[in-house]
């Protein structure tokens, strides 16, 4: 997001990667972390499956259609002082492509901050944060403990990118592992890199707030992400100002595409009438 300044002030700005740390208030709704090493399995090997597992996973979602409604507004102590909606759905054309087809899409009222394109990029494709195995070479992960996550047993890794290439988004943050499924099913942290201002005070921010997105059992088998909800004060130089942003992702409608393309799940192909058994799922706050 960016501040909203006079057009005359912009300047190209230098990308600096932001130093991050996890809060404490990340993991208040969680069980104590454990960080005693896991039985039976290696922290790299438990990166590796999950790796595995997520690249099945973005196959998977990949022929499912879905609709996605974001509402990001701005506030000024308890009050609404600014909006951005979008209803969007994810289909197929005759042909078997994707398509993404608007749905709602009023005009914007926000007054203190704009939406970047890297904001839109992030909502279609960051925040359901897919960490797969052509991808997990590009982060250092950090093997932090077991949490209990409501009914969940799940695996607790830091993630962040080792390197940061120009016009890549990345995952910065903290995820859960599912011991049975070895899938993740929740995630904390935020999209880099930021632009900040240059040393002389000057440039054009785009900030981005902490982020968690919560996944479910979709036909019992992949864990797809159902909710992403941001709740985060950005703090702005140029002009200074402290803006609260408050954002609400929903996935919701998620039905498999009628194609002949295969799913599969450890391997083997999932026939389009067939379930796994159901697992408990992990709460999600209000919505």
């Amino acid at each position: 997001m960016r501040s909203v300044i006079p057009r005359s002030a912009w300047v190209i700005a230098i990308i600096v990667l932001l130093s991050w740390l996890l809060t404490p208030s990340a993991v208040a709704q969680e069980g104590a972390l454990d960080p005693s090493q896991p039985k039976g399995s290696t922290p790299e090997q438990i990166i590796q499956r999950f790796a595995a597992k997520e690249k099945e996973f973005k196959e998977a979602r990949d022929q499912y259609t879905y609709r996605q409604t974001v509402k990001l507004q701005t506030l000024d102590g308890d009050t609404v002082d600014g909006e951005f909606q979008e209803v969007f759905d994810i289909t197929f054309d005759d042909k078997g492509h994707r398509v993404r087809t608007m749905v709602f899409a009023p005009q914007p009222s926000l007054t203190r901050i704009s939406i970047s394109r890297e904001d839109l990029d992030d909502i279609e494709n960051g925040f359901p944060m897919v960490l797969t195995s052509d991808e997990i070479n590009q982060y250092s992960v950090l093997y932090t403990g077991q949490q209990q996550e409501d009914e969940l047993h799940c695996y607790v890794f830091d993630v962040a990118p080792k390197e940061i290439e120009k016009n890549k988004r990345y995952f910065q943050g903290r995820i859960w592992v599912d011991d049975h499924d070895f899938q993740i099913v929740k995630s904390y942290g935020k999209m880099v890199p930021e632009t900040h201002l240059n040393r002389k005070g000057k440039g054009q921010e785009n900030l981005f707030p902490k982020f968690t997105t919560w996944r479910e059992q979709i036909d019992g088998t992949y864990w797809f992400p159902t909710y992403t909800r941001a709740d985060d004060t950005l703090h702005f130089q140029n002009p200074p100002q402290d803006v609260h942003i408050r954002q609400v992702v929903k996935y919701t409608n998620y039905k498999r595409f009628g194609s002949n393309v295969k799913i599969t799940y450890e391997g083997k192909e999932i026939p389009k009438d067939q379930k796994k058994p159901e697992q408990p799922q992990p709460s999600q706050p209000q919505k």
